[in-house]
């Protein structure tokens, strides 16, 4: 095509006619500006549909990611309502009169559980740039979750371990254990060891309100999950 306007160009000059080859070295310029923008256009729209598919790739990841995390803190907000219900009722009886059920209901008690959030889909869409996501309140959601709601719920269950390691652990080698499963059941062979002034019923109370914060955390984070699972379906269908 160059070629071509090289001889058009030799041959206006040639005849001497400066005014047809000034308009043609206008047109010319224009064709070849035209060229550009539609260049560009494409190259701009290629770019685009690679950001949108890899925006589309990481959310569909991310969303998987989510779902898998929700279900985790589901079970453990199950066990630790489990628990509370447990503590409750120890605490409510007489020494006396514990029934058998008591050894189940301390296998509910003295166990923890462990939180570990997939983040894997989001780091790599973080590394590439959170400006990525075109949803601006998605993005916000993604983020909260992420940076901050995560480490907070995390927090909220590792307490219960914490207990669980440094309040309960010592106390049952000093005390007489017939026998223990963890997270199925615990034998004391004196229940006395739950009398008001003991440390262990003590322990107890304290272990309510750890469990008892940590379902309060669970549940607020489940329901941003599902607010950025709402936002995701939407946007996954574009």
């Amino acid at each position: 095509m160059f070629a071509l306007f090289r001889r058009i160009r030799k041959q206006l000059v040639s005849e001497g006619n400066f005014g047809k080859y000034l308009k043609y070295a206008i047109g010319e310029i224009i064709l070849v500006v035209i060229g550009i923008v539609i260049a560009l256009q494409v190259n701009n729209w290629n770019e685009n549909r690679k950001s949108r598919s890899f925006e589309q790739e990481m959310l569909a990841q991310i969303r998987e990611n989510l779902e898998v995390d929700k279900m985790d803190l589901k079970k453990v907000h199950k066990n630790f309502e489990k628990a509370i219900s447990s503590i409750t009722k120890i605490l409510e009886h007489e020494q006396e009169q514990y029934p058998d059920s008591l050894k189940f209901w301390l296998g509910d008690i003295l166990q923890f559980e462990r939180f570990a959030a997939i983040t894997n889909s989001y780091e790599t869409l973080k590394s590439n740039g959170l400006d990525k996501v075109s949803d601006d309140k998605l993005r916000r959601l993604l983020s909260n979750y992420y940076e901050n709601e995560v480490e907070q719920v995390s927090r909220a269950i590792i307490d219960v371990e914490y207990a669980f390691l440094n309040d309960w652990k010592p106390l049952l080698k000093e005390l007489s254990i017939e026998d223990f499963k963890f997270r199925q059941y615990v034998i004391v062979h004196d229940p006395n060891i739950f009398d008001r002034s003991s440390v262990a019923r003590n322990n107890l109370i304290l272990n309510k309100d750890n469990y008892s914060g940590g379902t309060t955390r669970i549940s607020q984070v489940i329901q941003s999950i599902d607010k950025i699972l709402n936002r995701l379906s939407p946007d996954l269908e574009k």
